[in-house]
């Protein structure tokens, strides 16, 4: 295991890379953990970080964290400093998933933490460690694969056209697959191209743009796209559930209108971290 992680993740220069996956994984499940404590009210754990009265929400550590280690890494990018570089990338790292565990508040603009709607956070988390793991992996998005390396060598604009038109192609394949609805198709087809044709070829998702464009002069195609929505989309989403509330806790609670939110009969102010 030792000899793999050094000929894979050293010595190809991708140590610095799982430094922030590594942060980013731990930061989000200490801060899950802790988030769940003091949901549960656990006297022994230390709770919120309330100075003066006023509750700093963990999105502003991850925010300072990413500025400071985002500024410090590409100040240090020249230098030859390998334990600051990775000590800094594991910072942006904890950064991020500080960040991104409130993604969800930050885009709703109110306290969404434990409702449905805060699963979204556990979705930007998921997003961030897949992309990080691909880019591990040696893979790279479109754009960055090296299209234009036959014309680094030969310069010819033959070359130069044919890349742009391949690349402008994949990346219309992208959109069509974004406006179907398939949100992670599209992301692991910027790395893994074929499956932007899989996804563009496929019936769109039933409540995507390109339904509700295109489907309505044709009900048969909606009621396939409905079918297949239950039929193979919603087990794999409720799986997907089961395993965000395994990690980050139940999100069962409803935003009323006075921005209260309430969990069964109870209704109460709360907080959270």
């Amino acid at each position: 295991m030792t000899g793999w992680f050094t000929q894979t993740i050293v010595e190809t220069g991708r140590l610095p890379l799982f430094s922030m996956m590594a942060g980013l994984l731990l930061a989000f499940l200490f801060i899950r953990f802790s988030t769940r404590m003091i949901r549960a009210e656990v006297r022994w754990w230390p709770g919120n970080v309330t100075p003066g009265g006023l509750h700093v929400h963990h999105i502003v550590f991850g925010l300072v964290i990413v500025l400071v280690s985002g500024f410090s890494l590409v100040a240090l990018a020249d230098y030859h400093t390998p334990v600051a570089n990775v000590t800094l990338a594991a910072g942006f790292g904890i950064g991020t998933a500080l960040v991104l565990d409130e993604f969800a508040m930050v885009l709703y603009l109110r306290d969404v933490y434990w409702t449905s709607e805060g699963r979204a956070s556990i979705d930007a988390v998921f997003a961030a460690l897949a992309i990080t793991v691909l880019f591990i992996l040696g893979l790279h998005p479109v754009g960055l694969s090296g299209e234009f390396s036959d014309y680094a060598a030969d310069r010819q604009l033959s070359t130069l056209v044919t890349a742009i038109v391949v690349l402008t192609v994949q990346y219309a394949l992208a959109v069509v697959v974004l406006l179907k609805g398939k949100i992670w198709t599209g992301l692991i087809g910027l790395f893994v191209p074929v499956l932007l044709i899989v996804g563009a070829c496929r019936l769109a998702r039933p409540q995507s743009l390109w339904a509700h464009w295109f489907y309505r002069a044709t009900p048969g195609k909606r009621q396939r796209s409905l079918h297949r929505e239950r039929r193979y989309r919603d087990p794999v989403l409720n799986r997907k559930i089961r395993i965000q509330e395994a990690v980050a806790g139940r999100f069962d609670l409803d935003i009323r209108d006075d921005d209260t939110v309430s969990s069964s009969s109870n209704v109460q102010k709360w907080s959270k971290s």
